[in-house]
């Protein structure tokens, strides 16, 4: 057997445990990292390289500070506050929750939006004794959404651009993706509010310091020091303005560390309490899965899967048809591996398709990198799901229900959208 069916063989096992959880699903990725290094397919080394991996490091940190805003009282603090701007509906706390976290991804990375507004959601839960469950995997989704409205908002759309200017097609202009990427953020966050919502498990699961009552109720106990809370904050906003600003001399995992040490060195915080204040199953679960994502480039796995959906179209589809596929095989494919490999790997697909087709390339590559950002099915398609994992309590198939919905409903509007915006034909 060629490397890429061994590595689809593994995956297809990988996918298996993660919807029975018949094993953790953080033991299933290390797990499957463990076997596509013994039988060859990745170098041994690259194993555990999931574990120094930046976004890693920047998970680490954003927990730490979520631990600090927690320990301090800042984040109830925060929770009473929105409670009373906003109420304690649910639907309220949605909308909310999901218009902030669409409009800070729009110009800043979606995982640092997750990860910075995660604790103060959880906050505003605990407030509105709304079980965090509810909250938080919207707010995954609307970063994802977010995301997709510049060019900056999500490396999918940097890719899309930069493959369309090297193949000598006008590139993607920065405020060029919000034609579809405000649709579809608007009708997003409709499907959750009025659809979606009924998809999340009801209640939360304990034993993380953001969840367990009993953690929250000691992490909080005697802290009345104000000044603290106001170190805390400074930081929290000192790191989201870092990431916003994207500066190269500052990455997002630099600016979270560094957050993370000014609260343990002005004593916000212990060290001990830094310490489990990470959540170190979506630690290992989201390194353990670089690698099997990883094996899926290189293998020719996930050029297999696009080989063969790209066979099925015939000898003259019809422009709209390619679009279709190419969505569905992009939207696919990013459950399950890197938006950024996805779109690498399908961008000049569908550029040599278009050109066959003597189309126009730039809506088949609009709807290849919007499909790539629509990472919502799985816990581990996108960091923002795999970083609420831990404090929402999910499961594997949370994601499923309430996600894959909502894949769905991105293709019908991008379907609809994208050809009316890049005609294939234009005059």
């Amino acid at each position: 057997m060629s490397e890429a069916v061994i590595t689809l063989i593994v995956l297809g096992f990988v996918a298996l445990l993660f919807v029975t959880e018949v094993i953790p699903l953080a033991i299933t990725a290390i797990g499957g990292a463990i076997v596509l290094g013994i039988i060859g397919i990745i170098p041994m080394k690259m194993v555990f390289s999931g574990l120094s991996n930046s976004t890693v490091v920047l998970f680490a940190g954003m927990f730490i500070i979520g631990a600090s805003m927690f320990h301090t009282g800042l984040a109830q603090k925060l929770g009473e506050a929105v409670v009373r701007a906003v109420g304690k509906s649910e639907n309220g706390l949605m909308l909310g929750t999901m218009v902030i976290a669409a409009a800070i991804s729009s110009v800043s990375s979606n995982t640092g939006t997750t990860a910075a507004l995660m604790p103060v959601i959880i906050g505003i839960c605990k407030v509105a004794k709304i079980p965090a469950s509810r909250q938080l995997m919207p707010l995954a989704f609307g970063a994802g959404l977010g995301g997709i409205i510049t060019l900056v908002g999500t490396p999918p759309n940097i890719i899309a651009a930069g493959s369309l200017k090297a193949a000598g097609f006008a590139p993607f202009g920065f405020f060029e993706f919000a034609w579809i990427g405000i649709p579809l953020t608007v009708v997003g966050i409709a499907y959750m509010m009025f659809v979606g919502k009924y998809f999340l498990p009801k209640a939360h699961i304990t034993g993380t310091v953001f969840i367990d009552e009993d953690a929250v109720a000691e992490a909080t106990a005697g802290s009345t020091d104000p000044k603290k809370m106001w170190i805390t904050a400074a930081t929290l906003v000192g790191v989201v303005i870092v990431m916003a600003l994207d500066l190269p001399q500052l990455p997002l995992e630099i600016a979270a560390v560094i957050g993370a040490l000014i609260l343990v060195l002005t004593k916000c915080l212990s060290e001990k309490q830094a310490y489990t204040g990470i959540d170190w199953v979506t630690i290992f679960l989201f390194a353990g899965m670089m690698p099997i994502a990883t094996a899926m480039e290189t293998s020719g796995a996930g050029k297999l899967i696009a080989d063969q959906v790209v066979g099925v179209l015939g000898n003259s589809p019809s422009p709209i048809f390619v679009t279709a596929i190419l969505f569905a095989l992009s939207g696919g494919l990013t459950q399950i591996m890197s938006n950024t490999a996805c779109t690498a790997l399908l961008a000049p697909i569908g550029i040599s398709i278009a050109n066959g087709l003597g189309a126009s390339p730039h809506a088949v590559l609009m709807a290849i990198a919007v499909a790539a950002s629509c990472a919502f099915s799985t816990p581990v398609g996108t960091p923002p799901n795999t970083l609420v994992l831990g404090p929402g309590g999910y499961k594997f198939m949370d994601y499923v229900k309430a996600g894959t919905g909502l894949v769905v409903v991105c293709f019908i509007v991008s379907i609809i959208v994208i050809p009316i915006v890049w005609p294939f034909f234009p005059k």
